[in-house]
């Protein structure tokens, strides 16, 4: 029964916008108001700069990292961590706190994979640093390393069920990702030389 509590403990802990908290105690506008619209680490970027962006990146990236940690090194099953990982996903894109209006889930999905294992979370980073270092698009980097997460996990840590959720994880995020997918068919999706960073 204290397995499954962590469960709904990760859905709370992603709840936690980073953004949003970063933005407040800077003194910066709600991103879920300005610029894009998500609250994220590219749209705080452009609302405060660098610093704040980090600041919110570090923490969603934390909010995914630490219960799929606490799981592993608790050594609980892998629904259970699967099920850890996915709620503290959920809670990013649809935070109970913040009016379930949530962002992208880039940063806290890769602080999942890291907490499955640094060598799965330092794969997909790797993977979207050099597409974004080759094609300057933070969304394209995205898509691309989430894209081939699923076959990571599988060769990396090959449970059924954390290939499943990691399967979830990226179809979620190409779905959170449509106005920028519809922006790349176009050609008009923003350079990293414009706005930086993965939300």
């Amino acid at each position: 029964m204290a397995d499954l509590l962590l469960i709904p403990l990760a859905y709370l802990l992603g709840s936690i916008s980073s953004a949003i908290i970063v933005c407040r105690i800077l003194g910066l506008p709600d991103p879920r108001t300005r610029g894009s619209g998500n609250p994220g680490a590219t749209n705080v970027l452009r609302l405060g700069g660098k610093k704040a962006a980090a600041l919110t990146l570090l923490g969603d990236m934390l909010k995914g990292f630490v219960p799929v940690l606490a799981a592993n090194l608790l050594d609980l099953s892998p629904l259970i961590l699967a099920g850890t990982g996915l709620a503290a996903f959920l809670g990013h894109l649809y935070p109970l706190f913040f009016g379930f209006r949530g962002g992208k889930g880039v940063a806290t999905a890769l602080g999942v994979q890291f907490g499955l294992g640094w060598e799965i979370g330092g794969s997909v980073a790797l993977i979207w640093l050099f597409v974004a270092k080759v094609l300057n698009i933070s969304s394209l980097a995205a898509l691309i390393s989430m894209a081939l997460a699923p076959l990571i996990v599988w060769l990396l840590r090959p449970a059924p069920e954390l290939v499943a959720m990691q399967l979830i994880v990226t179809l979620l995020l190409f779905w959170r990702h449509r106005s920028n997918i519809r922006n790349l068919l176009r050609g008009t999706e923003g350079r990293i030389s414009e706005e930086q960073g993965p939300e």
